[in-house]
């Protein structure tokens, strides 16, 4: 049951991203180039009213904050969300947008996709080689925004729903100020 339930949702997530034009790559360049940021208000959006949903549900008991993992901090993140985001600017796609443009039919979708899992594949191959380098040499843990099962909290006392809260309030602020087109009108 678990698998059909993150079927269905990563489908309403790839109809969700295909329907504010996030599968069109030239819609990220645009965004990348802040020269049209519908895609960016969209973004943020999604950031605060997901994560205040996520911290409301586990403040009620509706979300076992034991299902979250927090990964520690380490080189490889730094260098890897360096190669992710090279990447993202270059192809105009991340994975999730790249499967979406995918399942729409865009041969460069399915390209990107396919790119990714041979990269995915030869990193599984050498990562027994790469194990003890410094690219996972620890910069310190994780923190979490509310205390979870061996992470502290980013603000040791106040509640997490409280911290995300804000966060989120940030966030939706920010999609309801950003202009589309930079130089005009907040729409």
């Amino acid at each position: 049951m678990t698998i059909l339930l993150a079927v269905f949702l990563g489908g309403l997530f790839g109809v969700a991203l295909q329907k504010v034009g996030a599968t069109n790559p030239q819609n990220i360049i645009n965004m990348l180039r802040l020269t049209d940021l519908h895609l960016m208000k969209a973004i943020l959006l999604a950031i605060g009213a997901s994560s205040l949903a996520l911290f409301v549900g586990m403040a009620l008991g509706w979300v076992d904050s034991g299902h979250l993992s927090i990964k520690s901090s380490y080189v490889g993140v730094i260098v890897g969300g360096g190669v992710l985001g090279a990447g993202w600017a270059i192809a105009g796609y991340c994975p999730g947008t790249g499967l979406g443009a995918m399942a729409e039919g865009r041969t460069d979708g399915l390209w990107f996709v396919v790119g990714g899992l041979i990269g995915a594949l030869v990193f599984a191959l050498v990562f027994a080689a790469m194990a003890d380098t410094a690219l996972f040499g620890s910069l310190g843990g994780s923190v979490a925004v509310a205390r979870t099962a061996g992470n502290p909290a980013l603000v040791p006392g106040v509640p997490g729903v409280v911290v995300a809260g804000a966060i989120a309030v940030v966030f939706i602020a920010a999609a309801a100020l950003l202009p589309r087109y930079p130089g005009a009108e907040t729409s």
